[in-house]
């Protein structure tokens, strides 16, 4: 049997030359054995010795796999609007716009702290100066462009209240404006000294100084029972 020549030997092949030498050694095998006149078993088993680099195979390129994206989030419904306050129940023969503004002058004076009693000296004045509407002048043409119940004709007075810009009590926006007329009213009470004791009729007066003073006197017990139900 003949052996192998030293380069097609599989122990001294070079890696980089690793297809073309395998290829060139099963030429070059059998052309030897052809020429040895060797048996098909031994060319079989020559063959079968030699590594099959012909049938070299990239190795399979891994592919990145995307993971599969999130869900969306389910849609959340929008929170339903805040309902609007419920409006106060007319008492003592009011409107419901008379109550409105009554429910505002209550307000504001907790806003500021005033005790009970102020709340019914402020109900009661504003029903005397303006039976609880919020009302312009034509002597204040500019107050006519603001939102109103109604026309006075006393003066300039204008608002809940009946206060008057001329008199310092302030601009007529602020005026006809009810709660902000109201919280000049409770700041007025509240310098007057001794208001608390007083009767709701001298309380009053003391701030508005009327040509009438002992007209708001009949409004008190009203008063009462507008402030009761707007506690």
């Amino acid at each position: 049997m003949r052996v192998l020549p030293r380069q097609f030997h599989p122990r001294h092949r070079r890696p980089g030359l690793a297809v073309r030498a395998g290829t060139a050694s099963i030429a070059a095998l059998s052309v030897t054995l052809l020429a040895a006149g060797s048996g098909t078993s031994t060319v079989d088993s020559q063959l079968m010795a030699l590594p099959a680099y012909a049938a070299y195979e990239a190795p399979p390129t891994s592919v990145p796999t995307v993971p599969p994206a999130a869900p969306p989030a389910p849609a959340t419904s929008a929170a339903p609007p805040a309902a609007a306050p419920a409006k106060p129940r007319p008492v003592a023969g009011l409107d419901q716009r008379q109550m409105d503004n009554a429910a505002t002058i209550v307000r504001q004076g907790r806003a500021q702290g005033m005790p009970r009693r102020a709340l019914v000296v402020a109900v009661a004045t504003a029903m005397q100066e303006s039976s609880l509407y919020n009302v312009a002048s034509k002597a204040v043409p500019s107050s006519l462009r603001l939102p109103h119940e109604g026309l006075s004709s006393d003066h300039d007075s204008v608002g809940l209240f009946q206060q008057r810009a001329s008199q310092g009590w302030g601009t007529v926006p602020q005026l006809m404006d009810p709660a902000h007329s109201a919280m000049l009213f409770y700041g007025a009470l509240s310098r007057v000294r001794g208001w608390e004791r007083m009767s709701v009729t001298a309380a009053a007066q003391a701030v508005q100084r009327s040509a009438f003073p002992g007209a708001y006197q009949k409004h008190a017990a009203k008063a009462e029972q507008i402030v009761a139900a707007l506690s």
